[in-house]
């Protein structure tokens, strides 16, 4: 039976809200990130596909590699107000200027754009990191009950959801109200509002949430290489980075090309904020029946690897819809959304129970470093997916702004559909050789708890 402790204990709906609120936070930026900043550097600001390819490459690389350093980092936080949280607050006032000032442009040469882009977005994505590395961490110490684990990684998404639908339905038309034709000033102003609110719901994450989880008290203090040489025996957690890549990498491919759809096939740009705003609305949903979809597969490993299969072959089908058949479009989209959202709280919930696997079996526990593993190898996959989305467009002969050829066309037809889907399936293949399953879980959080109940029983 297992031991009842503060860390097990069933988390209430405030602060399960109160923790979703940070991740809408963050994809109030994060949306913009994934839809609109290769868009904005190529038709408001002016750089060529391939230079902003190279450069988002470059700035996510970098900010990458910053993550687990921000782990580590976050690990060895102490205060009052914990490990993670107090990072929330110390990071908003770097993080509202500098998502302002990367989508802010001034008079100035070629050059000159290109190293004020990838200065801006540079600093702009170490802030990302500097707050949202010890965002995900604290999910790992609010709890250590798995099952809780999955319903409070489905409401993060709800959160993460439901702040990209908003970036996705308003952008545009925001764009062009705080404009007023001036498509430069409109992201300006439109980023400046996101920022806005998006420093509001980190403030509500930080007051309305708590770390409970403590490390193993035979742990000592080690230094950053031996962190490092720790986790890197706990094969899990290398497995979940390789398949986390592999996610986001189709994902973003997709969404990428999805404005170049709609301005050049479609023949109407503005049609993206509905596909991508109906895209998130159905995501929430299926973020919210992510607990049942588990059950139905019998464990996350299982509902992780049906989820990408059928996923894979049905954003396979969209190469066969009329790029003017609206209705269709959409439809396909409320599906195939609904059908990957609970790919992201899977995701979060099983990197969690790599660090428990790190404490059970190698008596080690690094939470920060752990998620900002996590954190990296999405954004690993948030610089090959645009990468590769912006290669394509090299490849079949896209010049902004004028009638593409038949061949560009269909190269654009294809990142909406056939290539996502092969990166989709092989996913799944990856997911395969996951060492954690239902059964594992179970004995983990028994050992974790009773583990707990002995830190309090000696007043650890």
């Amino acid at each position: 039976m297992t031991p009842k402790t503060e860390a097990n204990k069933k988390l209430g709906i405030v602060e399960k809200l109160s923790y979703s609120a940070g991740d809408m936070a963050s994809c109030l930026y994060f949306g913009i990130f994934m839809n609109y900043l290769m868009y904005y550097y190529t038709d408001i600001f002016g750089i060529s596909a391939g230079i902003v390819g190279g450069m988002i490459l470059f700035t996510r690389t970098w900010d990458w590699i910053n993550d687990p350093i921000m782990g580590m980092v976050a690990d060895r936080t102490n205060s009052k107000m914990g490990k993670f949280r107090p990072w929330l607050l110390w990071m908003l006032i770097p993080w509202f200027a500098l998502g302002v000032l990367t989508f802010t442009a001034f008079d100035m040469g070629p050059f000159m754009k290109i190293c004020y882009a990838v200065a801006t977005y540079t600093l702009l994505t170490m802030a990302y990191t500097a707050i949202n590395v010890p965002y995900s961490a604290l999910m790992g110490v609010m709890t250590a009950k798995s099952e809780e684990r999955t319903v409070l990684s489905s409401f993060r998404f709800v959160g993460a959801f439901a702040g990209t639908m908003y970036v996705n339905y308003t952008m545009l038309y925001l764009v062009d109200m705080f404009g007023g034709g001036n498509k430069t000033l409109g992201f300006s102003l439109s980023v400046a509002f996101y920022g806005a609110l998006s420093v509001a719901f980190f403030l509500i994450t930080f007051f309305g949430t708590k770390e409970r989880v403590k490390p193993p008290r035979t742990q000592q203090k080690t230094s950053l290489v031996e962190d490092l040489m720790a986790q890197g025996k706990n094969k899990p957690w290398v497995m979940m980075i390789v398949i986390s890549v592999m996610t986001i990498l189709w994902i973003a491919i997709r969404n990428s090309s999805a404005i170049y759809y709609f301005k050049y096939l479609s023949g109407d740009e503005k049609l993206v904020a509905n596909f991508l705003a109906l895209g998130s609305l159905a995501q929430i949903f299926g973020a919210l029946a992510t607990k049942y979809i588990t059950r139905l597969f019998g464990g996350k490993k299982a509902a992780y690897i049906g989820l990408n299969v059928i996923a894979g072959l049905f954003i396979g089908g969209f190469y066969f819809i009329d790029p003017h058949n609206n209705n269709l479009i959409l439809g396909h989209q409320i599906l195939s959304s609904f059908l990957s959202a609970p790919l992201m709280p899977l995701f979060w919930s099983m990197i969690a129970d790599t660090a428990d696997w790190g404490a059970w079996k190698l008596g080690h526990r690094n939470t920060g470093l752990v998620f900002s593993a996590g954190t990296a190898s999405q954004k690993i996959g948030w610089s090959f997916g645009p990468f590769v989305a912006s290669m394509i467009l090299v490849v079949i002969g896209y010049e902004a702004n004028v009638e593409q050829s038949a061949f560009t066309i269909e190269g654009i037809r294809w990142a909406m559909s056939w290539i996502p889907a092969v990166f989709a399936l092989l996913t799944a293949v990856v997911v395969m050789y996951y060492q954690i399953d239902a059964k594992t879980e179970k004995e983990m959080e028994a050992a974790i708890a009773k583990a707990d109940a002995e830190n309090e029983a000696a007043g650890a």
